[in-house]
């Protein structure tokens, strides 16, 4: 027997500790001191993937949403924008699990075969896959929040991605899995003054709250391909979207003078 095709984790000691039990610590405080309202049947959440020191703390609110909220072995769709390598389309890693300081992440290769082989909705690129942050810093997030009873289907995006096709398939997923969730990875405005950034950002997440499309393509978030793609399942299902937080890097870990943006938001069923 071949031993498992593992993604190692690119970040761990930059972006987050390297170090498990202080990893588990950071992200169990980050979870906990969330405040988060009431909400049920929780299937789909929008996180930020900065550094958690600068990030975590918006984060932890979209993950304290999910506890709870996962019935049986659930399979996360994972999506995130490629940083260091242009997909054209939408990336999937040919890895049968994803490594973090906390052990390992299977992946859901099953579903990951059929949507580059049947759907051809993907294709694998295990070279943009290998340096990028924007998953691998949500999953210590979800083992925390889900502990080991989930898969993931890892999936990056960029301009050429077919959003309508890869949205579809979601939604079917989402109908036929009531366990399935979405994790969209996003930040919002980078490197205005906080004032403007607020204003930006502000503008963005209404227009989530709202369903607007156009005004999110037109927005400012490394993420956008990825939440119009979560958007444009939430309409086919009619899934309202919920603000958890928001703060940027002036609140959290740098100056105010530039500034990145920060939001965590769920998406539920009526």
């Amino acid at each position: 027997m071949t031993a498992a095709k593992v993604r190692k984790p690119a970040v761990a000691g930059r972006f987050y500790p390297a170090s498990a039990s202080t990893l588990r610590d950071v992200v169990r405080r980050c979870i906990e001191q969330a405040s988060v309202p009431t909400l049920q049947r929780v299937r789909a959440v929008i996180a930020p993937h900065a550094g958690y020191a600068c990030s975590g703390v918006v984060a932890g609110a979209a993950f304290r949403a999910l506890q709870g909220n996962c019935e049986g072995e659930a399979i996360v769709y994972l999506l995130g924008p490629a940083h260091y390598k242009p997909v054209r389309g939408v990336a999937a890693s040919s890895a049968e699990a994803f490594a973090t300081p906390l052990g390992t992440v299977p992946v859901a290769v099953q579903t990951v075969t059929r949507l580059v082989t049947v759907d051809r909705l993907a294709h694998c690129d295990d070279l943009a896959h290998a340096p990028e942050h924007c998953l691998e810093v949500e999953l210590p997030f979800l083992q925390q929040a889900l502990g080991e009873h989930f898969r993931i289907v890892p999936l990056l995006l960029d301009d050429e991605a077919d959003i309508a096709g890869l949205a579809e398939f979601l939604a079917n997923e989402m109908r036929e899995r009531p366990s399935a969730l979405i994790v969209v990875s996003s930040d919002l405005s980078h490197y205005h003054p906080y004032a403007e950034a607020v204003r930006l950002d502000r503008a963005l997440v209404q227009a989530i709250l709202a369903g607007d499309l156009e005004g999110v393509a037109v927005g400012e978030a490394c993420g956008r391909i990825p939440i119009l793609c979560l958007m444009q399942v939430a309409q086919q299902l009619a899934w309202p979207a919920h603000l958890l937080a928001y703060a940027n890097s002036g609140d959290t870990c740098g100056p105010k003078h530039e500034v990145v943006g920060y939001a965590a938001l769920a998406f539920t069923e009526r």
